[in-house]
């Protein structure tokens, strides 16, 4: 004879299965009755005033206020020559420390007092701890590196 196909575990779903269809079942019923013993014809409706507020009451015709749809801007304003701030993109700083065995160093900057990481292949002229240095900032893979990183005179 042969063995059934149906395991413990599929009756147990099943259950839960059926179980959540009868929930559903009554709730909808219980919604259903709620609706006929509330009176309440029709869909109830919701108004947006002249501030962009949901209110229950229409709103007054009277504050109607007509908009030229000329008027109606839906982009980012341009920015004008004028407005274009210049910025230098070079900096100026100080060597904190450079180990030229390993290629690698940090350059504190003169303005904000920032530290940044440099490294051998960013290098024009050869530097020492303590030089006074210019450099351009450029994105790396931790944050912001010191490259083409020159001696000042």
């Amino acid at each position: 004879m042969a063995k059934s196909q149906q395991t413990f575990n599929k009756t147990e779903k099943e259950k839960k299965r059926l179980k959540k269809r009868e929930e559903k079942r009554k709730k909808m019923e219980a919604r259903k009755a709620k609706a006929k013993e509330s009176d309440k014809k029709g869909i109830q409706f919701a108004y947006v005033d002249y501030n962009g507020n949901l209110t229950d009451t229409p709103p007054d015709p009277s504050l109607r206020v007509e908009i030229d749809v000329e008027d109606i801007a839906i982009s980012v304003p341009k920015t004008l020559a004028e407005d274009i701030e210049e910025v230098d993109p070079v900096h100026k700083g100080t060597v904190s420390f450079f180990d030229s065995s390993k290629g690698f160093g940090f350059i504190i900057d003169a303005e904000d007092q920032e530290k940044y990481f440099t490294h051998v292949s960013g290098l024009i002229d050869e530097i020492a701890e303590n030089d006074k240095v210019s450099f351009e900032l450029e994105q790396g893979m931790k944050g912001l590196n010191a490259v083409k990183v020159t001696l000042q005179k």
